[in-house]
């Protein structure tokens, strides 16, 4: 057996006060950051591992730990429990969580349900404790009490620095970032828990059927921010929706919000991957500046 996985073996024993003896492991789809793998053990329990040699590892997998704690806090929808995360002897970063046969149907319209649950978690100000990660890049999670001034420079000022730094030069972002305000006459948010990344890969369904997120980028935001992603690479159907209004029906300026709040996901895409997100991060800007939103 490697040596950071008998380290990883004693943190799960330890975590769940029964002894841990790896009997099988198997690795995972998904993902292009960590390594994952299904770890089954000899007295048959199973569990789902993350595992990672980059540099902020362990702060990445800390940072996902602390957002599916609060997730599973709030008593509304389901995520993955959290055995255990830290770092093995050999430097190997690890996250442990409960194994899920993850399924890709299911109550859609519960799962909609749940989310609008979720979302009525609300904290004092817009932010987290500290900042995290949405995919790889850094989320600058800075409290502030007003949401337009958050989006402004903790998301998209924040990926607009970093993208210049990247080589993509859009002059028209300042106009953008100077203009916010128009976007949010008669709507004012509230600071709602939220998932962060909710596409369609962070998002499924139990073997029973029951709804399940994971791979958060949690922070208290605007509840659109999660509504306007899971359009964006598609993934979930119209009981979906249908369900989240039953709860908390959306604000009527959404249409004109969902590309601002898609914007911020465009540009952390162009930053971690290059290409054609770029060229849809400037269409997008202009597009704003055209929507006559005022």
């Amino acid at each position: 057996m490697q040596h950071w996985m008998t380290d990883l073996c004693r943190h799960i024993s330890m975590a769940t006060d029964r002894s841990f003896v790896p009997s099988n492991s198997a690795a995972c789809s998904g993902g292009c950051i960590h390594h994952t793998e299904w770890l089954t053990g000899k007295c048959g329990r199973s569990f789902f591992v993350k595992t990672s040699n980059r540099s902020n590892g362990v702060a990445l997998f800390a940072a996902e730990a602390a957002g599916l704690n609060a997730i599973f806090n709030s008593n509304t929808i389901r995520v993955p429990a959290l055995i255990c995360t830290g770092q093995a002897g050999d430097g190997t970063a690890f996250l442990v969580l409960e194994a899920i046969r993850i399924q890709d149907r299911g109550r859609s319209d519960l799962m909609g349900r749940k989310l609008a649950a979720m979302h009525q978690v609300v904290g004092e100000s817009f932010g987290w404790e500290h900042s995290n990660f949405i995919g790889a890049s850094t989320q600058n999670n800075t409290l502030n009490h007003s949401w337009i001034d958050f989006y402004r420079e903790q998301r998209l000022r924040f990926q607009l620095e970093l993208a210049e730094r990247n080589g993509l030069v859009i002059p028209e972002a300042e106009h953008l970032l100077d203009s916010l305000e128009r976007f949010f006459h008669d709507y004012t948010p509230r600071p709602s828990l939220v998932h962060g990344d909710l596409w369609g890969g962070n998002a499924g369904f139990t073997p029973a059927g029951e709804p399940l997120i994971f791979d958060p980028a949690a922070y208290y935001g605007d509840r659109e921010t999660d509504l306007a992603f899971t359009y964006m690479f598609g993934g979930f159907n119209q009981q979906f929706y249908q369900g989240y209004e039953a709860i908390w029906p959306l604000d009527v300026g959404f249409a004109q919000r969902k590309p601002l709040y898609n914007l911020y996901h465009e540009l952390n895409h162009y930053n971690l991957f290059g290409g054609g997100y770029g060229v849809q991060a400037h269409r997008t800007i202009r597009q704003l500046l055209d929507s006559g939103c005022d």
